[in-house]
């Protein structure tokens, strides 16, 4: 693998200023020759562009505005798989959580739990192993090393897609439904033409030397891991006394140190209401009329479903605090029966938090980067060919986006 250097990059706090310094950092021709080594020049955006706090327009703008780019220009292809897997969530809805089409083998031949030396991060096999320590220990980890540990666990662990990619949307910062249990599928192989396999060959290609796992079950050809994929017995490792790692706690409420408090009806009685999601953590509106309430939302509902390490509690509570001091946490009967008496209310319109957000509100769109394409497609490549169609320049796609985000105000 070849040595890097790497981009210098503030730490993850959740902050606007943050995530506009890995912006001004974005090197699209770097980022198209190396993102797929674990050093790349990869942005680290990612939790910011979850959580809201910038758009995919804001980040093109900004590196635009530096870079020349075009349309088809890898950055921006890139771009457009987040915008992908939202359009099928819109029109598939909690289809996504459950196989689109069959894989390699039947639902019922994948284990219905995860193996607890993956788990622990002790599997023997460094490339999976350091998958899961880097998880752990900072919340985040390269597009490509998830692919390899999503390949591992499905096609030689057997476990079946929807529990594993259940477990690592806990622990990401930047976990995402739509993003994250879509990718599983396409490297299950429910959700693409064919599962995704990996070798250990490919991971000395792209990661450092402590990722290596020469002689592994890994360490084979892609025919041997085809038919690897397609056997329906898991390929364990012997049993070991190795080390391995504790998983870190998940939470269906804000940790200790959080200050929310129950919904309350006196809060926002005849008040115009601005409601703040974890998803909805940027600048806000410029048009809210005055003496607007600010109440930030933690839905009860959502995250008994979707617990969170405290890690990601506490990057999503402290930009919640620094935009409201008012934050709520209850379950969506309280949170229906306190906003009934308000003026108005208004927020943002998010897919997590369907179809609760849409009885309390009026929501206006999230801002988008790329044309909606109104019809369902089934691959990226139809959709991208039908996103772009008459865009010309990057700056016809991001005068569209700024178009319709006017359009979606109120």
């Amino acid at each position: 693998m070849t040595n890097r250097t790497p981009l210098s990059l503030p730490p993850l706090v959740p902050t606007r200023d943050a995530a506009h310094h890995r912006i001004v950092a974005i090197r699209p021709s770097e980022y198209a020759r190396s993102r797929n080594h674990l050093d790349g020049a990869v942005t680290g955006l990612s939790p910011y562009l979850t959580h809201g706090l910038v758009s995919l327009a804001e980040v093109l703008r900004g590196a635009a505005a530096r870079h020349p780019m075009k349309v088809g220009d890898k950055f921006v292809f890139e771009l457009g798989w987040r915008a992908y897997f939202r359009h099928v969530w819109a029109h598939r809805g909690d289809a996504i959580l459950r196989s689109l089409h069959d894989g390699p083998l039947p639902d019922a031949a994948y284990r219905t739990g995860l193996p607890a030396d993956l788990r622990e991060g002790r599997t023997g096999i460094p490339a999976i192993d350091q998958a899961v320590h880097t998880l752990y220990a900072s919340g985040t980890l390269h597009n490509h090393a998830r692919m390899w540990l999503a390949s591992y666990a499905v096609h030689v662990r057997k476990t079946h897609w929807r529990v594993a990619a259940d477990w690592l949307y806990g622990h990401l910062l930047d976990g995402d439904l739509a993003s994250n249990h879509l990718s599983w599928q396409w490297v299950a192989g429910t959700g693409s033409q064919k599962p995704y396999l990996f070798n250990a060959e490919n991971v000395e290609r792209h990661a450092p030397r402590d990722w290596h796992s020469p002689g592994s079950v890994i360490d084979a050809g892609y025919d041997a891991l085809e038919a690897l994929a397609k056997s329906p017995g898991p390929v364990d490792p012997p049993e070991a006394d190795r080390p391995g790692v504790i998983e870190p706690a998940l939470f269906d409420a804000p940790p200790a140190g959080h200050a929310v408090k129950a919904p309350a009806a006196a809060d926002v009685r005849g008040k115009e209401v601005w409601l703040v999601h974890p998803w909805s953590l940027g600048e806000l509106p410029d048009d809210l009329p005055p003496q607007t309430l600010v109440v930030g939302l933690w839905l009860a509902d959502f995250h008994r479903a979707r617990p969170w390490n405290a890690r990601r509690w506490d990057f999503v509570a402290t930009r919640l605090a620094a935009l409201t001091p008012l934050r709520w946490h209850g379950d969506a009967e309280a949170v229906g029966k306190a906003l009934a008496g308000a003026k108005r209310v208004r927020s943002i319109a998010e897919p997590h938090l369907e179809p609760w957000l849409s009885r309390w509100a009026q929501c206006r769109p999230a801002p988008a980067l790329f044309p909606e394409v109104p019809t369902r497609c089934d691959s990226f490549s139809q959709w991208w060919s039908r996103t772009t169609a008459g865009l010309g320049s990057v700056a016809t796609l991001l005068a569209h986006a700024d178009r319709a985000d006017e359009d979606g105000r109120y």
